[in-house]
């Protein structure tokens, strides 16, 4: 592998670095740009969120279970398309307008609006171009495949300011579809990420986090960074409030943001130290971090871990300790960089705490080439697991012939007498269909078959049709309770769909030292002056209760043991 040198994503360095990605690949971002995000200075909504949906805040819609679509709400058209309702979210579940997203509470059910996406719906760029937009693009390659050359940045400019000064159009509820607006997590976030790499699903990475012993405030090397999915993970879990102005323990920090999450100057805040190595991934992984308001916590450095390790480079500023007591790997052969995580001068491990280390790998054979490494190199307590995660449905069972036509449940005769009925309507449907026959041969001059005769009007029940049916039980449906009804039942999933990795477990003791050890003794004598001291101090009532239960039920000796412990001896 070649690489051009190590970089660094902090401050000017990148605006310069998205910058230069935007130019090699054509295009150029405008109402999206870095400088506006970094400008906003919100705190992350991954850390704490308002109640309602607010403008420029990431957004999630919970289409169905596993189909989940992120978004940044606008009041306005930023991607210039020129939707009279302005920015509009198009899914194969229906049209959702911002207008109609913002201001709505976290969970609430948003139906679905009639939008036209046409040509004469829009009067965008796209339109006046004349292009089609292409099925399933995201929002963002949309906007680069658009935006080639400065003529379509002009115009594209110019449509984003005329939908901010206009007036929005109000949307029409559509008839059917809708959506559930969630604010953003980790795992909601690992849903519904771009997937620029292969995942790590919150079955791994939770427990990761907990064998790693990650907590508030915790330093954590992460090499790897593909889609983001951990990094989003690690960054809550280190989140201990956001770094001040102050230096604790040789850390630097960048101005605070507006929060009421703020380190005091005695509290260390956590950090996650990302090395990527694919340049335009990491610049994509960083232009979401700041978007989503994490590059406090988050430093993304363009780096090869192999070749050059885990150090930041010279050129960063300001000079900050890594100190790292966990370290996560997700590389093709994590035992090239194993060699770097030791206990030298240089080390990024923190010299005054255990490491403890995670590498996560597809097959056995690396495993193997990573355990020799970890053994050859004094790591201990090296361990493999491997998760398999079964996800359960839980839901309500109702069965039964009233629920013929209504969704989700099994219409099947659910008693005895419920069969005897529809066995009699199926009768019925016969006898109804013979007098009709009957009746148009006798019509036609025909004489009818023996006993074809025989119908609803010998005394049956009139006959009613599966039509009139349908229609009976859905209008039964507005006064029943369905959340109430039914069997309450599970049933897991029969087959796996998390991914299938080894996770390879390891901790590296602190460097110990003689002095280390002169300090260890001599605390231990301290420790134990400390405990024969409060062994003494022991109430004279205790010492009468012991005695008791020593006497064993001998008074005489249990009274002789009481006097000479008032001073019977001394007085003598």
């Amino acid at each position: 592998m070649q690489q051009t040198g190590p970089t660094i994503l902090r401050g000017n360095n990148l605006g310069d670095s998205l910058g230069r990605l935007d130019q090699e690949s054509g295009a150029n971002s405008h109402t999206d740009s870095l400088a506006d995000q970094l400008a906003m200075s919100k705190a992350s909504p991954f850390f704490e969120h308002t109640v309602d949906a607010t403008p420029d805040s990431l957004a999630v819609l919970h289409l169905k279970r596993d189909l989940l679509t992120p978004t940044i709400l606008r009041s306005y058209d930023d991607e210039g398309i020129g939707y009279a309702e302005g920015k509009v979210t198009t899914t194969r579940y229906g049209n959702y307008p911002h207008t109609t997203l913002i201001g709505q509470p976290w969970g609430s059910q948003i139906k679905a609006s009639k939008v036209d996406t046409g040509t004469r719906g829009r009067v965008g760029l796209h339109a006046e171009r004349g292009q089609k937009r292409k099925r399933g693009g995201s929002s963002s390659s949309r906007r680069d495949e658009t935006l080639a050359g400065d003529e379509d940045a002009g115009l594209h400019e110019h449509r984003v300011q005329t939908s901010q000064s206009k007036e929005t159009q109000a949307a029409i509820p559509a008839d059917s579809g809708f959506c559930h607006l969630l604010p953003p997590t980790p795992e909601v976030w690992t849903a519904s990420l771009p997937h620029r790499t292969q995942v790590v699903y919150t079955p791994d990475y939770s427990y990761i986090l907990q064998r790693l012993r990650v907590t508030p405030g915790t330093s954590l090397i992460e090499a790897g960074a593909g889609s983001g999915s951990f990094t989003h993970a690690a960054a809550r879990a280190v989140f201990n409030g956001y770094p001040t102005n102050e230096t604790v323990n040789g850390r630097h920090s960048v101005p605070p943001k507006p929060s009421t999450h703020n380190a005091p100057p005695e509290q260390i805040a956590g950090k996650v130290w990302s090395f990527e190595f694919h340049e335009p991934r990491m610049l994509s992984l960083q232009r979401e971090i700041c978007e989503h308001g994490l590059e406090d916590i988050v430093t993304i450095t363009h780096r090869d871990v192999y070749e050059h390790g885990f150090t930041l480079p010279t050129t960063a500023s300001p000079q900050t300790p890594i100190n790292a007591s966990a370290i996560f790997l997700d590389l093709p052969a994590p035992w090239l960089a194993l060699r770097h995580l030791t206990r030298a001068s240089s080390s990024p491990l923190n010299p005054s705490s255990s490491a403890h280390l995670c590498t996560f790998s597809p097959c056995i054979e690396q495993v193997h080439r990573t355990v020799s490494a970890l053994r050859s190199l004094g790591w201990l307590d090296v361990e493999m697991v491997e998760l398999s995660a079964r996800r359960i449905e839980v839901r309500r069972e109702r069965i039964g012939l009233q629920e013929e036509g209504l969704r989700g449940v099994n219409a099947t005769p659910a008693t005895v007498d419920e069969a005897i009925e529809r066995l009699k309507e199926v009768e019925g449907r016969d006898r109804s269909y013979h007098h009709g026959m009957t009746t148009k041969a006798l019509n036609d001059g025909i004489e009818p078959a023996a006993g074809a005769g025989q119908s609803a009007e010998d005394g049956e029940e009139e006959y009613i049709s599966k039509q009139q049916r349908l229609q009976k039980i859905k209008d039964k449906q507005a006064d029943r309770k369905l959340y109430k009804e039914g069997r309450l039942i599970h049933r897991s999933e029969s087959e796996l769909k998390t991914h299938t990795s080894y996770l390879v477990f390891a901790m590296l003791p602190r460097e110990w030292t003689e002095e280390d050890e002169r300090k260890a003794q001599a605390e231990a004598v301290e420790g134990r002056a400390e405990v024969e001291k409060v062994e003494k101090v022991v109430s004279k009532r205790q010492m009468k209760r012991s005695a008791k239960v020593a006497a064993g039920g001998n008074k005489d000796l249990e009274m002789e043991m009481k006097w000479r412990l008032d001073g019977g001896d001394e007085e003598n």
